[in-house]
C-alpha cells in the first residue's frame, strides 16, 4: 500500500507485529489479554477477550499503516466543526438575542437540541458503526453536519431565520452520536493497543476543541450590542430596540460566520467522500481481528454489565452537566456582570485545558498500563474540589477575585474534559467484545442525557429567576 511500517529485518512492505505461527499467535493472544487487563485494571480472568474460534487464520498477520493519521485527522476535522457549530450561539447571547429578539430559553433550546437529537438517535447510529462501518457513519454524520450548516445561511430575518436556525442545529445534533463515539470504534479497527487510548483521546477532547473554538469566533467575528446613541442636531435617536445602534452589522456579522461554519464543513465532507475507509486491509491487533458480539445481543448484554455502569454513571454526570453549563456560560455568568466577549475567553481557556489534558494524561495512560482507575479517581477528585471552588466565588461566600474565577474554572475543565478518554478506553477494554459503537454510544448518551436534565432547567422561566 506503500504508507504501512517497513519490516527491519525483511523489508517485505509490513511488519509482523504477531507471528503468524500458530503457537505464537496464541502466545500473543494470551500477551494481548493479559495487557488489556492490566489496561483497565479488571481481573483478566473475567475478561473475555478473545472468544475460542474468532481469530481466523487470515487475520494473524497485523499490520500498522501511517494513513490511520490520516484517517483520524479527518474524523477528528469533522468532530470539531460538529462542536463549534453547537456552541455557535452561546458565546454570542447578548448578539443573538438583539437581533432575534430571543431569550435565554432560546439559546439554551439551541444547546438543548444536541442532547435530544443524541437520545433519539443514539440506537440507531450505534447499530450504523457496528452493521455498516465506520465510512457509512461518518459520512452520514458529515452530510448531517453540511446540512445543519447550510440551512442557517439561507435567510436573517427573524421568524424564518430562528426556524432555520432550529432545524439546523437538529440536524446538527443528529450527527453527535458517530462524533461523540466513534472515535473508541477508530481507534480499534486502525490503532494498535498501545495507541489506542492516545488516539480515542484526539477523536474524543477534539469535539470540545471546537467548542473551545466557538468561544472565540464568535464574539471575534460578531459585535457586541452598542449601548451608544446617536446624536442628530442635539436629538438621541434610538432603534426599536432600545439605544442600541449596531443591530445591522450584528446581523451582518452574524451571517457571515453562518457562510464561513458552512463552507468550511463544505470543504471537510468532499475530503470525507473522496477517501475515509471503514478499516485497513489488514487489522492492527489480534483483537481488532476479532469478531464483535452482535449488535442486538451486545445491546442486550450491556446493560446487564456492572462494571460498565460503575463507569459509566461517573462519567455521564460529570461530564453531561459540566459541557451544558458551559455551552450557556455567557447566561451563567450575566449575573457578575462578566461580558460576552470575557466569558467567550473563560469557556474557550477551561475547554481547550481539558482537551489537551485528555491527550497528554491518555498518552501516559497508554505508557503506564495498570494505573487507568487511579488516574481516574484523582481526576475526579480534582474535578469536585475545582466546581466547589468555582461556586463559592460565584456566590461571593470568598470576595470574588477574576483571577481565582478563572483558575477554578480552567482547572474544572482539565479535571473534567481531561478524563473523557480514559473513561471511554476503560468501559470498551471492560466490555469487549461487545462492540465499541454499542459502548461508546450508551456511554455517550448518558451525557446527553444529564446535560439535557441541565439544560431543560434554563427552559423553565420561574426556576431561573428564582435561582
Amino acid at each position: 500500500m506503500g504508507d504501512h511500517l517497513q519490516s527491519p529485518e525483511k523489508g517485505q512492505g509490513h511488519t509482523h507485529v504477531l507471528a503468524t505461527e500458530a503457537d505464537d499467535t496464541s502466545q500473543m493472544a494470551t500477551e494481548e489479554v493479559a495487557y488489556m487487563a492490566d489496561y483497565t485494571g479488571f481481573d483478566s480472568s473475567k475478561v473475555d477477550l478473545i472468544p475460542s474460534g474468532n481469530v481466523q487464520s487470515d487475520t494473524r498477520k497485523v499490520i500498522i499503516y501511517k494513513r490511520r493519521w490520516y484517517v483520524l485527522a479527518l474524523f477528528s476535522l469533522m468532530a470539531l466543526t460538529q462542536g463549534g457549530v453547537w456552541n455557535t450561539w452561546g458565546p454570542i447571547t447578548e448578539s443573538s438575542e438583539t437581533v432575534f429578539k430571543w431569550h435565554d430559553s432560546n439559546i439554551a433550546l439551541l444547546s438543548n437540541w444536541g442532547p435530544i437529537t443524541y437520545i433519539i438517535s443514539m440506537f440507531f447510529f450505534s447499530w450504523l458503526l457496528d452493521v455498516k462501518g465506520l465510512r457509512w457513519a461518518t459520512l452520514i454524520t458529515a452530510s448531517l453536519v453540511l446540512g445543519g450548516t447550510g440551512l442557517r445561511c439561507i435567510t436573517s430575518e427573524r421568524k424564518p431565520a430562528t426556524w432555520l436556525i432550529n432545524a439546523g442545529h437538529v440536524l446538527n445534533g443528529f450527527a453527535g452520536p458517530v462524533v461523540m463515539s466513534g472515535c473508541t470504534l477508530l481507534s480499534s479497527v486502525w490503532f494498535p493497543l498501545r495507541q489506542r487510548t492516545t488516539a480515542t483521546a484526539i477523536g474524543a477532547v477534539i469535539n470540545y476543541v471546537g467548542v473551545a473554538v466557538s468561544f472565540i469566533i464568535g464574539p471575534y467575528l460578531v459585535q457586541s450590542p452598542s449601548n451608544s446613541t446617536i446624536d442628530f442636531n442635539n436629538t438621541m435617536m434610538s432603534n426599536a430596540s432600545g439605544n442600541i445602534t449596531n443591530i445591522p452589522q450584528i446581523k451582518r456579522d452574524i451571517m457571515n460566520l453562518m457562510y464561513i461554519e458552512f463552507g468550511w464543513m463544505g470543504a471537510i465532507f468532499l475530503l470525507i467522500l473522496i477517501y475515509f475507509p471503514a478499516k485497513p486491509p489488514t487489522p492492527p491487533s489480534l483483537s481488532a481481528s476479532t469478531e464483535r458480539v452482535d449488535f442486538k445481543k451486545g445491546l442486550l448484554n450491556i446493560f446487564k454489565h456492572k462494571r460498565f455502569w460503575l463507569v459509566a454513571l461517573p462519567y455521564g454526570i460529570s461530564t453531561g452537566v459540566y459541557g451544558a453549563w458551559g455551552s450557556v456560560l455567557d447566561v451563567n455568568l450575566t449575573p457578575l456582570n462578566i461580558s460576552q466577549d470575557e466569558a467567550g475567553w473563560l469557556g474557550f481557556y477551561s475547554t481547550l485545558a481539558g482537551a489537551v489534558a485528555g491527550v497528554v494524561f491518555a498518552r501516559f495512560a497508554d505508557i503506564f498500563t495498570g494505573h487507568m482507575k487511579l488516574f481516574l479517581l484523582i481526576f475526579m477528585c480534582g474535578a469536585s474540589a475545582s466546581v466547589a471552588w468555582f461556586a463559592v466565588i460565584v456566590e461571593k461566600f470568598i470576595p470574588f477575585s477574576s483571577v481565582e474565577l478563572y483558575a477554578s474554572c480552567i482547572l474544572g475543565g482539565i479535571f473534567i474534559n481531561g478524563a473523557i478518554p480514559m473513561f471511554m478506553e476503560l468501559c470498551c477494554e471492560a466490555t469487549y467484545p461487545i462492540a465499541e459503537g454499542v459502548t461508546s454510544g450508551l456511554l455517550t448518551l448518558l451525557n446527553n442525557f444529564f446535560g439535557g436534565i441541565f439544560l431543560l432547567v434554563l427552559m423553565i422561566p420561574k426556576l431561573v429567576q428564582s435561582g
